[in-house]
This record gives structure tokens, sequence and C-alpha cells, in this order.
């Protein structure tokens, strides 16, 4: 598609690093934020936010094949690419990568990336691929970008810890931010996942935010973990979803367990469940 009025699309490597290397030249810092696409206000935020810490905000908009398993919704992940350029432009971004996957996957490529404990439990057992491919499109979407600041949102907050630890651990320099869940006013969090929901999923999807808050509740009162993350998945299957993948508490800086059974620390609860064929991930601060 050609470049909106107000904001250029580049598609090649080559062509985005003439464009910053052009914004560094004239002393401009650079903030990244890195998007699969089918945007929504939370993902707007996060460029603003980028916007507020940096002069030029550049987006990437890349549905990544790496972090899909054979099962997955690879083929029927939203793609609007027009309206996403749009929503870019009006949130003040002034450069959107989107480049194809043979542009970031050459077909002779062999490296891949390991990342460790923080992608161990939770989403990676789920999920076993998924961080091995979030790993290495962040670790080329940040050597192709060099931004000096790049935002995550919280929602993934599992992906975030694991970003983090890629940083500091291949000595990549950039900062990396870490924004709020943007939330609905029902408190659900916006996700591009949510437009597979039907109305009567939405209203069940909406409880999911209340039960983690219950939990929440109960492990900084000193609840016995195992309990109250045992009372919570039946608490989201009488909700109605379907199915429960996981509900726990863990450290917030490395979601590693409480070993005592009990919070003594600063806590994250995460959950990932299940409406229909949709899958729903939350978290929030204990």
């Amino acid at each position: 598609m050609p470049d909106t009025p107000d904001l250029p699309i580049v598609r090649t490597i080559a062509d985005l690093r003439q464009m910053v290397s052009g914004w560094k030249r004239q002393g401009f810092t650079v903030g990244f934020v890195p998007t699969m696409g089918a945007l929504h206000e939370g993902h707007l935020a996060l460029v603003r936010e980028a916007g507020e810490r940096a002069d030029r905000v550049v987006a990437s908009v890349f549905v990544n094949p790496a972090q899909f398993a054979a099962h997955e919704d690879l083929g029927s992940y939203p793609r609007q690419e027009a309206r996403d350029a749009e929503l870019l432009a009006g949130a003040g971004c002034a450069l959107m990568y989107a480049p194809a996957v043979g542009e970031m996957y050459p077909a002779d490529a062999t490296t891949s990336i390991s990342v460790g404990a923080p992608a161990e439990g939770l989403e990676g057992d789920f999920r076993p691929q998924m961080f091995g491919g979030v790993a290495l499109v962040v670790a080329k979407l940040l050597n192709q970008v060099q931004p000096d600041v790049a935002v995550f949102g919280e929602k993934d907050y599992q992906q975030l810890i694991v970003v983090n630890r890629l940083v500091r651990d291949l000595d990549i320099s950039v900062g990396i931010v870490g924004l709020p869940t943007i939330r609905d006013g029902h408190g659900l969090a916006l996700s591009s996942r949510n437009a597979y929901l039907s109305e009567a999923e939405l209203a069940v999807a909406r409880r999911l935010n209340g039960v983690l808050a219950e939990v929440g509740a109960k492990a900084a009162a000193g609840g016995p973990l195992p309990a109250v993350e045992a009372e919570a998945r039946e608490a989201l299957l009488h909700a109605g979803f379907s199915h429960v993948d996981y509900v726990a508490v863990r450290r917030a800086g490395d979601l590693g367990a409480f070993e005592s059974g009990t919070v003594d620390g600063p806590a994250r609860v995460l959950a990932a469940a299940w409406l229909g064929k949709t899958r729903l991930i939350d978290n929030m601060a204990v």
C-alpha cells in the first residue's frame, strides 16, 4: 500500500536504516513500538508513551510466524494494515515498518535464541515455541531499528520479563519501558484477539479481571497460594470460560514461584483461559 499522507511506510531493513540514521544525524532520539498489527487503543498508548520519551517513533507491524505453533492462529490472525497506518499516524508515529516474512527471515537463516528461566512455565508450558520466536524477532527488530527506547505493554507480562532479560544478557543498548495494561470500560484487557469474541463471549471475558482482582486480594491477605489459585480456576469455569490453562501468583520481578506457598514480596497474578477457540491472557499486580 502507498504511504498515508502523514505516515511513511518502509518494508526493507535498508530503507528503515536510511530513515532512522537520517534522524540520528539530526540529533533526534528514536522510540520503538513492536506490534503484530490489528491495532487498538492499547497499542496506540504505547506509541504515545514512546513519543513522550523520544523525538521520533517507529512502529513495526509484523505478524511473526516464529512464535506460532502449527495449530495456532497464524493464518487467521487479524490483519488490517491500512487501518493500522491511519491509527499510527493519528497517535504521532513517524514511521511504520512493515517487512515481509522473507525480509525478516531469509530462507537460509539458522540462528535461534533460547532465553531460559524467564520463558519457562506459564505461557512457556502451553506455548513452548512462543518465547524463542519472540526473543528472535525482538532481537532482530531492536538491531534493525537501533532505538533509544522501546515500549512494551504489561498485558503480555511474561513477554516483558523475557525482553528485559534478553536485552540485559545480550548487552543491547536500549531502554525497555513497560506500560500498564489498557482496559475497556468493563476492565477487559484490550487485545487484538478480542475481535474473535461474540457478544456473549465478551460478557464472560469481562469477568476475568474481576477474578484476578479477587486472587490478588486473597494472596495479599496471606492466603495459601495453591488453594487460592485452585479457587480462581473454578471461579473462571463457573463464569463461563470453557477451559483454564493456568492461574498463578508469582514473584513480580522474575515470575519465580513463592517457595513458602504464600506471598512474601512483590507479586503478580497471571492467567490464561479459553472462550471457545479464543485464548485470553491477563495479569495484574498483587
